[in-house]
């Protein structure tokens, strides 16, 4: 997969982030979207000039120049590349960009609680997806 265009880092402990990027890779058949769980053995967030708190803070996706994108510009690169950009285009909107964005960090900040209301059970291994309390 060495034609890569964007890389999401996901965290695959965690149900609904492992539900979305294995939605998501079901629809990338050309290899464009590849994705890196941040949970697995050996992941290094120092590779991408970032710590693993802030890898497990918001989502993140990475190009191949080695630029990042944060929260829901990370979603709107990946579900361009799969074809459903039209889905997130109304976030790029200069209102309800802000708009999505605050709602993604509320979302992040309360995740493994969401995840329990829609059935996500247990919802980590080692309580790993859990939302560390320092902010930038």
């Amino acid at each position: 997969m060495e034609n890569w265009q964007f890389k999401l880092l996901y965290d695959g402990q965690f149900p609904m982030c492992r539900r979305e990027a294995n939605w998501l890779r079901r629809r990338s058949r050309d290899g464009r979207l590849v994705f890196e769980d941040i949970s697995a053995p050996g992941f290094d967030a120092s590779r991408y000039g970032l710590t693993n708190a802030q890898v497990l803070g918001v989502m993140h996706g990475v190009f191949p120049d080695g630029r990042i994108v944060t929260k829901v510009e990370a979603f709107r690169q990946a579900y361009q590349l799969v074809g459903l950009g039209w889905l997130l285009a109304p976030t790029r909107w200069p209102l309800l960009r802000n708009l999505a964005d605050w709602g993604y960090e509320w979302f992040a900040r309360n995740r493994v609680t969401i995840g329990r209301w829609f059935g996500g059970g247990k919802p980590c291994a080692d309580g790993h997806c859990a939302v560390a309390a320092d902010k930038k």
